[in-house]
């Protein structure tokens, strides 16, 4: 009943930026609160994917995401331009802009870690791209793994992960992984790498207690690939780190209900 009555309040937002000595206007919107519930709300649809942790922020302020695209993640390295052109993404309903996935990538691949809060903006981006694009969001492009999903980048996502999780079975405590020495790689340029990691997969799944297990997992993955492509575009690379991420959830939810 609340609602009701203020949905249709004016709503008045005011963007201003430091400049020397000075205030200058970086953006001024008007609206109304059922409008700009509708487009936050919308947003944190976007972004919804399964966390790393429980404790982790079910609605990621703005702050949270952006600084996920800084070098070390400091407040100073963030682009002003990219976090403003991300605030008015998100009032007005528009799409996200381009250097979210671009900055999000280059920090997977400069630090080797796809968290939460970047495995979400992907989504939210990408979700959000299909959705003007085809006047539909991607629904397999969910919040969990979708082992139906049939986008070359989201498989070999998925299978990047279950070829780090035989080595890590095969030598557990190893310093380094493939995702320390391929990542950057496989997700770039699959055909010069994959056939490479696969070979190195069958001398760990031989050494592996759950070595059979994983060989089907990969069989499955790739049975629908008929060829690895020289190239994934930007957008592709962002499905790859999602397949990544999903896959790993899946894997690790897994062993943990076994430890249980």
């Amino acid at each position: 009943k609340k609602f009701e009555k203020t949905k249709n309040i004016k709503f008045y937002i005011l963007g201003l930026s430091p400049n020397a000595s000075r205030l200058s206007v970086r953006f001024w919107y008007i609206s109304t609160v059922k409008d700009i519930r509708r487009k936050i709300g919308q947003h944190f649809k976007n972004l919804a994917i399964t966390k790393n942790y429980e404790n982790e922020l079910e609605f990621p302020g703005i702050w949270h995401l952006i600084r996920e695209t800084a070098v070390q993640g400091k407040s100073e390295n963030i682009s002003p331009l990219l976090a403003g052109a991300f605030m008015r993404s998100i009032l007005t309903g528009l799409m996200y802009p381009s250097g979210i996935l671009i900055a999000t990538l280059e920090r997977i691949r400069a630090e080797q870690k796809i968290n939460y809060l970047r495995a979400a903006l992907i989504k939210a981006y990408i979700v959000r791209k299909s959705r003007f694009q085809n006047k539909e969001e991607r629904e397999v492009i969910g919040m969990s793994l979708n082992k139906e999903e049939e986008n070359i980048g989201y498989r070999l996502g998925r299978l990047f992960a279950v070829l780090e999780k035989a080595q890590k079975d095969a030598v557990p405590g190893a310093n380094t992984t493939i995702k320390d020495r391929y990542y950057g790689s496989a997700s770039t340029t699959p055909s010069i790498v994959f056939p490479q990691l696969l070979n190195l997969a069958q001398h760990h799944i031989q050494k592996s207690k759950y070595g059979m297990i994983v060989d089907k997992q990969i069989e499955h993955i790739v049975q629908d690939i008929q060829k690895f492509p020289p190239h994934l575009s930007l957008e592709e690379q962002g499905i790859f780190a999602l397949g990544y991420y999903h896959q790993k959830q899946d894997l690790y939810k897994k062993m943990d209900k076994k430890e249980k």
